[in-house]
């Protein structure tokens, strides 16, 4: 049987869970797109892990706002900066961003990225007109290549280093550093995948925990992984292991406190929680990775001008956008060990993501919304939460069906994942 990999890489925010891939080329074709169903292997997985700091063309943008604070006085016209038009260039960095990968080998490969969602990343590696304008800045082929090729070198190393492993999971209701921005429950929930050698060896640790990296605000002019990257740096500092962080369902979850003080207290907490959860993870022998598939269809992409403005706008005034967005999206249900998982391309609010985790549980899987992944296609509410003039009601572009849409192909994956066994 010929081995391929499945492959964890985090990066600037951004988390990959890829096949490995011979050319960068590849790679970069691949990249969010697409996932292989089942992957399998007769003895216990082989792991391996990796850290590669990013290599940041100078002159890059800072993606996560579309504040004044951060843009040009006027767009660079005349070239005078590198990888910059509409924002400014990036000052220097708070913690320095960096890929992390986790390659697990299987039969077969599949692949997932997820964006840890800091606001406070390099920006200018998406090509997307819309998003440029309003919070990435023109793409710049340059600076993707650079992330490109650091993910890529990081998924290689971690291809090298592979050995047998253990894997464990474990979940805490964790400190309350979130708030609702709809005055509704938010789910406390860290849920830690720790993987280690048979001896007992850290080689990775995947958590995920569902918050908005805006604790730096649009003032921040430099790099930062907000208070996710901050908490992965104090991981990786204690327990000596690439630490990898995937978000979970955070349409309508921000941190409580903002600012550079808040930011670092709040990673030192968060880092302390997570850390107490990898310590209640029993690791134990795992031979099999079931992932499941499924093609969703959305309603019609609009934005809804009585969402974005004042509730006396008339309803029907909106602006399709049926030419920037697709009609169609994919989710990818996975389970490896005690962990299971599935992905929604977007923001979903925190009510639906625990919808998704109860249909999980009742289906006998302890899984966990990955947030942001595959794609971005802007915020999922419930029906009854998407009428309303709001940031996240203005950003939710598929009405108020396309989050009960998600929610719903997420929960029956999750059910089709259990029936078909996950270990």
């Amino acid at each position: 049987m010929t081995l391929r990999t499945l492959a964890l890489a985090t990066c600037l925010g951004w988390t990959v869970i890829a096949p490995l891939i011979e050319t960068r080329e590849a790679v970069a074709a691949e990249a969010g797109r697409r996932a292989v169903a089942v992957a399998s292997a007769a003895e216990p997985v082989r792991a391996g892990a990796a850290m590669v700091p990013l290599r940041v063309p100078s002159g890059t943008p800072l993606a996560g706002y579309g504040s004044l604070r951060r843009r040009l006085l006027v767009p660079d016209l005349l070239g005078l900066h590198p990888h910059a038009f509409w924002f400014r260039p990036a000052e220097g960095e708070l913690d320095a961003p960096a890929a992390r990968a986790l390659v697990v080998e299987t039969a077969t490969g599949t692949l997932v990225v997820s964006a840890s969602h800091t606001h406070s990343g390099p920006g200018a590696f998406l090509d997307s007109w819309l998003m440029g304008i309003l919070a990435t800045d023109r793409f710049d082929g340059e600076v993707l290549r650079a992330f490109l090729d650091t993910v890529v070198e990081a998924v290689q190393r971690a291809e090298a280093g592979k050995a047998p492993s253990r894997i464990g999971t474990a979940r805490i209701d964790g400190p309350a550093l979130t708030a609702s921005r709809l005055d509704q429950p938010v789910d406390p929930e860290i849920v830690v995948l720790r993987v280690v050698s048979p001896t007992g060896a850290p080689i990775a640790l995947l958590w995920n925990y569902a918050i908005h990296g805006t604790v730096l605000g649009a003032r921040n002019l430099k790099y930062s992984g907000d208070v996710m990257g901050m908490a992965a740096r104090e991981l990786e500092r204690r327990l000596r292991v690439p630490a990898l962080f995937v978000n979970g369902a955070v349409g309508d979850v921000s941190p409580r406190r903002h600012g550079p003080t808040a930011l670092a207290a709040d990673a030192r907490t968060l880092a302390a929680a997570v850390e107490e959860t990898w310590a209640r993870a029993n690791p134990e022998p795992v031979s099999t990775l079931t992932m499941r598939t499924a093609r969703v269809r959305l309603p019609a992409p609009t934005l809804s001008l009585r969402n974005c403005t004042r509730p006396w706008i008339p309803r029907a005034l909106t602006l399709p956008l049926g030419r920037t967005l697709p009609r169609e999206t994919e989710l990818i249900a996975g389970a490896l060990g005690g962990a299971a998982w599935v992905t929604i391309p977007g923001e979903l609010q925190a009510r639906l993501g625990r919808a998704v985790k109860e249909a999980g549980q009742a289906a006998g899987l302890h899984a966990f919304v990955a947030g942001v992944s595959n794609d971005y296609l802007g915020y999922f509410l419930a029906a009854e939460d998407y009428d309303r003039s709001a940031y996240v009601a203005c950003a939710s572009l598929y009405g108020p069906d396309g989050g009960v849409r998600l929610t719903r192909a997420a929960s029956e994956l999750l059910q089709e994942l259990a029936a078909g066994g996950q270990r």
